[in-house]
């Protein structure tokens, strides 16, 4: 059994004396590893040991790494798995270790092992980890004593004493041992602590720069005037401001999801200013808005005599936006074919023109949107898997108008001031009771629902006070179709029956326009100009 004689009284004093001395030592830095060196130092006049190393636990408590060290040990050693018989041991109060027999070929230790819970000495044979027995072996080391530093009552790693002397170290050791364990761990309480403010003021920092770059955009997009200014101040819309522009410096394909009309252009438009590429193009495109063909055409450019028609070489909307954004609106509508071509631009950043054998290059940065379920139409087969996950690499979800109406006033004044400049007789202000249908409106078609409503109130108005009366019916309840034969002596709003069928139908079909046309028994073309018209 390991000997463990009682200090004297006069050897206990200079112990106390030493260890009271750690205190204002540990508080010099808030970093422990600044000053492990002097806490080495005076533990030595407390503890007799040749090296110290203080080693931190991951958290599942199966490795370790060296967080500091005194002079002779090295720290910049990789993290080690910790030996299943030391692992069962972390939580005892101490353990103390000599080296019996060690094989350094194999890293197969016989060692002595003495704890607070096991009084008893016990042989037991452990693998080390092959390079840490060797540097042990290289330092001389016969002896170990090991003490649990804890926070909070949980083992966060030990402070771990070597030496070169067999069977040096005595319980009695450990009693001081533990003492400059908790000195430690306080320190590394503080340190932590300090740590933590440190990055709650940076990402408060980080958030302040980033809040004021989303509102210098902003501003800078406001004075350019016209319809793509990104007007709001919902949380919300300051939230998708604030992702946009983490994002806006990079090259990352960027996806805007969300309903249509909540204003995935303007995002794109925000996205572009904010970039490298700002003095580069902005080059948009519907995918919905055109067939197949054409859609090919406008997109890749086409070569004389490519198709009917064709009589001269045409570049496409990827050259026009070299060095800038392409703006691919209602990506979620294009053909299999053409989203086979497409990848090829993502993939490859190249592509051909149709008719054409020429290898294109494509230095263009894509930002698509859509108002579809692109994860379900790809489970379906109606989206190509590979060309979803290129698109999907960032997405920022724009949120309907009815989850923020607290942007309807200024979006409002916005429309007002906008409309008014361009019909030239600006109206002189909305009413309450106008004012108050439009904030309690749930606004389906969103803020292009807002503005087509908007821009026909400041037209009827003719310059003086928008009232209720200049507001659409469709900010009523929609009327019900009526029942054949009967027609109201008032008379039926058709625009607004056609509204609500148009509506029923983009529903019934997912928000997918061809389903939604060849339910209504329109073209896709027409189907378009119905949800331009009223704002869907």
């Amino acid at each position: 059994m390991l000997a463990d004689p009682a200090p004297a009284e006069a050897d206990r004093r200079p112990r106390a004396q030493a260890l009271e001395a750690l205190l204002p030592t540990l508080a010099e830095a808030l970093d422990v590893r600044e000053v492990f060196q002097k806490v080495s130092a005076l533990a030595r006049e407390v503890i007799p040991f040749d090296l110290l190393e203080l080693g931190i636990l991951n958290e599942e408590r199966t490795h370790a790494r060296v967080y500091a060290a005194s002079d002779g040990c090295e720290t910049a050693e990789p993290e080690f798995r910790l030996p299943e018989v030391i692992r069962s041991s972390v939580m005892e109060d101490f353990t103390i270790a000599s080296y019996a027999e060690i094989d350094p070929a194999t890293g197969r230790a016989r060692i002595v092992l003495h704890s607070a819970e096991s009084p008893e000495e016990k042989q037991v044979e452990v693998v080390l980890p092959l390079e840490r027995i060797q540097k042990h072996l290289a330092l001389g080391i016969r002896s170990l004593l090991r003490i649990p530093v804890r926070l909070k009552g949980e083992t966060i790693g030990a402070l771990l004493f070597f030496s070169r002397e067999p069977r040096r170290f005595t319980a009695g050791d450990a009693d001081s041992a533990r003492r400059i364990a908790d000195h430690i761990a306080l320190a590394l309480a503080h340190q932590r602590l300090a740590e933590e403010q440190q990055r709650a003021a940076e990402a408060r920092e980080r958030a302040a720069r980033l809040e004021e770059r989303v509102v210098t955009l902003t501003r800078e997009l406001e004075a350019k005037g016209g319809s793509h200014q990104p007007v709001g101040v919902s949380k919300k819309w300051k939230e998708t401001l604030a992702l946009a522009a983490k994002v806006a410096g990079t090259e990352t394909t960027v996806l805007l999801t969300g309903e249509s009309g909540t204003g995935k252009e303007v995002l794109a438009r925000f996205l572009h200013r904010a970039s490298p590429r700002a003095p580069g193009p902005f080059v948009a495109l519907n995918c919905a808005a055109l067939p197949e063909q054409l859609l090919e055409s406008e997109l890749f450019g086409s070569e004389k005599g490519a198709f009917t028609g064709a009589v001269a070489t045409r570049p496409g909307k990827i050259e026009q936006a070299a060095g800038g954004v392409l703006f691919l609106d209602e990506v979620g509508e294009m053909s299999p074919a053409v989203q086979g071509k497409f990848l090829r631009v993502l993939q490859e950043r190249e592509f051909q023109r149709l008719g054409g054998s020429r290898v294109l290059k494509a230095d263009v940065r894509v930002i698509a949107a859509t108002n579809r379920d692109l994860a379900a139409a790809m489970a379906r087969g109606d989206f190509r898997e590979d060309l979803y996950y290129r698109l999907h690499v960032f997405e920022i979800h724009l949120p309907p108008l009815r989850e923020r109406p607290e942007d309807v006033p200024p979006l409002l004044e916005l429309f007002l001031r906008e409309i008014g400049e361009q019909v030239g007789r600006p109206a002189a202000g909305v009413s309450r009771e106008a004012r108050d249908k439009l904030l309690a409106y749930a606004w389906p078609g969103n803020v292009r629902e807002l503005r087509n409503a908007i821009e026909r109130a400041v037209i009827l108005s003719e310059g003086g006070l928008i009232t209720s009366e200049h507001l659409p019916m469709s900010l009523e309840k929609p009327p019900p179709a009526p029942a054949a034969g009967e027609i109201p002596a008032g008379g039926i709003d058709l625009e607004a029956i056609e509204r609500t069928w148009v509506q029923q139908a983009l529903k019934q079909a997912g928000n997918n326009k061809s389903k939604a046309a060849r339910l209504l028994g329109l073209t896709r073309a027409q189907l378009y100009s119905r949800i331009e018209k009223y704002g869907l």
